[in-house]
C-alpha cells in the first residue's frame, strides 16, 4: 500500500497540471533552495560566469570603442584600463574586479569616466550576486534533513491500557548529544471522509491530541520518551473496534519540530 508520507518524512504527493508557473520565479530564493543539488551548482556556477563574462564584454567594448586596443605599447597613451589587450584579458580583469583579487597588473586609470562607472556596477552587483548564492548554498547546506536521520520512531505504535486508560502510543528518541531545543510534537490522523451532505474528501486530516491542553506535547528530548494519545470520546477511534482498525485505511503522521542546539 502506498503510503501518504514515507517512513523518512518524504510526502508522496506529486503537483500536476500547475498553470502559474510564474509563481515559483516570484520566490526565486526558495526555488533555488528546494531544487535538487545538480541543478543548484549548475545554476551557481552559471550565475558567476555570466556575470564575469557580461562585463567582461563590456569592458572589451569599453577599450575597442575608445581605441585603446589600436594604440597597445603606445607610451603616450593612456587607456581605459592598463595591460588590457583583449577579449581574454577583458574577462580576467572582469574576474579580479568582481572578486576583489586586484594582481595590480590590470587596473583601471583615471581617465576613463564610463570606467569608473562600470566599476562601481560591478562592485555592487558582484556583492549582491556573493550574498544570494553564498545564503543560497548556506541555507541548503544547513536543511535538517540529515539531521533527521538520528530522530528515531519505534517502528510500531501499540494500543494499550496505561494508567486504566486505552492509549495509542509509540516512542521517539535522539541518538545526538545536541539536543533539540523547544521540541513539539504533533499527530494527525490522514484518512478518506463522507461529510453528512455526501461531499467525499480523499485526504481528510484530523488532530490527534497528544498531550497539548496539558503541555506533554512540548518534550525534553533527552532520553527516549512515549507519547501517548488517550483514546475518549474526542478522538476519531473512540467507535472504532479492533477489528475495523485492522481492515481501515488510514494513516497516522507524526510530526517532530524544533531547532537544532550546535546551528
Amino acid at each position: 500500500r502506498q503510503r501518504y508520507v514515507e517512513k523518512d518524512g518524504k510526502c508522496n504527493v506529486q503537483h500536476g497540471n500547475v498553470r502559474e508557473t510564474y509563481r515559483y520565479l516570484t520566490d526565486i530564493f526558495t526555488t533555488l533552495v528546494d531544487l535538487k543539488w545538480r541543478f543548484s551548482l549548475l545554476i551557481f556556477i552559471l550565475a558567476y560566469a555570466l556575470t564575469w563574462l557580461f562585463f567582461g564584454l563590456i569592458w572589451w567594448v569599453i577599450a575597442y570603442s575608445r581605441g585603446d586596443l589600436e594604440h597597445l605599447g603606445d607610451g603616450s597613451w593612456t587607456p581605459c584600463v592598463n595591460n588590457l589587450n583583449g577579449f581574454v584579458s577583458a574577462f580576467l580583469f572582469s574576474i579580479e574586479t568582481e572578486t576583489t583579487i586586484g594582481y595590480g597588473h590590470r587596473v583601471i586609470t583615471d581617465t576613463c569616466p564610463e570606467g569608473i562607472v562600470l566599476l562601481l556596477l560591478q562592485a555592487i552587483l558582484g556583492s549582491m550576486v556573493n550574498a544570494f548564492m553564498v545564503g543560497c548554498m548556506f541555507v541548503k547546506i544547513s536543511q535538517p534533513n540529515k539531521r533527521a536521520e538520528t530522530l528515531v520512531f519505534s517502528s510500531h505504535a501499540v494500543v494499550s491500557l496505561r494508567d486504566d486508560r486505552l492509549c495509542l502510543m509509540f516512542r521517539v528518541g535522539d541518538l545526538r548529544d545536541s539536543h533539540i531545543v523547544e521540541a513539539s510534537i504533533r499527530a494527525k490522523l490522514i484518512q478518506s471522509k463522507q461529510t453528512q451532505e455526501g461531499e467525499f474528501i480523499p485526504l481528510d486530516q484530523t488532530d490527534l491530541s497528544v498531550g497539548f491542553e496539558t503541555g506533554d506535547d512540548r518534550l525534553f528530548l533527552v532520553s527516549p520518551l512515549i507519547i501517548s494519545h488517550e483514546i475518549d470520546e474526542r478522538s476519531p477511534f473512540w467507535d472504532v473496534s479492533r477489528g475495523q482498525l485492522e481492515r481501515d485505511d488510514f494513516e497516522i503522521v507524526v510530526i517532530l519540530e524544533g531547532m537544532v542546539e550546535a546551528t
